[in-house]
């Protein structure tokens, strides 16, 4: 799958460059939210992800592992990205400077390719995942991607063969934070998928076989 049969695939709204991150972030959510959903009296951190497709011979989703020492998400595979600072223009311009930041992603080598809807967390977060396209040929190896040492432990492509599976992602329930609790996760031979990347991931899916 190449550069213009994902454009297709995808049908995804155009990104806004000039839009306010706020007026963003309060839109009602198009993807839906975790099962444990923050207090309604808690005000929702915006943030964004960069879902950036790497274009090498086999196709796939870049995500990282968290280092093991921060104080949240440690250990979590997730997608580049964190809190829209109040300096970033739009949640696109928060995913590539999170993604610079984290793995040194060159922010020119990202072909913007519009946006999924907005995904609330448990934690507290909404989420704008903001879709990349990356040089096409260009395997991961080639991108010269460095984690930094404070945030990152690994970076690696999630195969876009296992992301079109349908049978591929599982439902799963396990006793957290103090509850019942259900969730996706996607099979991988070294990384535990599971939480918002996970259900961002099966949305995603989910848009690429309907087109």
């Amino acid at each position: 799958m190449r550069h213009p049969e994902l454009r297709e695939r995808l049908r995804i709204a155009p990104a806004v460059p000039d839009a306010d991150p706020v007026m963003t972030m309060n839109t009602p959510p198009a993807i839906g939210m975790d099962d444990m959903a923050a207090p309604a009296d808690r005000p929702l951190v915006p943030a964004a992800v960069l879902v950036a497709f790497v274009m090498g011979a086999e196709p796939g989703i870049l995500l990282t592992r968290r280092t093991a020492h921060l104080n949240k998400h440690a250990g979590q595979v997730s997608f580049p990205g964190g809190r829209i600072d109040p300096g970033d223009a739009t949640p696109e311009a928060a995913a590539l400077r999170e993604a610079q930041e984290e793995v040194a992603l060159d922010p020119g080598s990202v072909e913007l390719a519009g946006r999924m809807g907005d995904y609330m967390t448990g934690t507290g977060y909404r989420i704008t995942p903001v879709i990349g396209l990356l040089p096409d040929g260009i395997e991961l190896a080639a991108l010269n991607l460095t984690p930094s040492p404070a945030e990152v432990e690994a970076v690696f492509a999630f195969s876009l063969s296992v992301l079109m599976d349908p049978d591929a992602p599982e439902r799963r329930r396990a006793h957290l934070a103090g509850r019942w609790r259900e969730f996706w996760v996607w099979p991988h031979p070294e990384h535990y998928i599971w939480g918002a990347t996970a259900a961002i991931l099966v949305n995603l899916a989910e848009r690429l076989r309907r087109s």
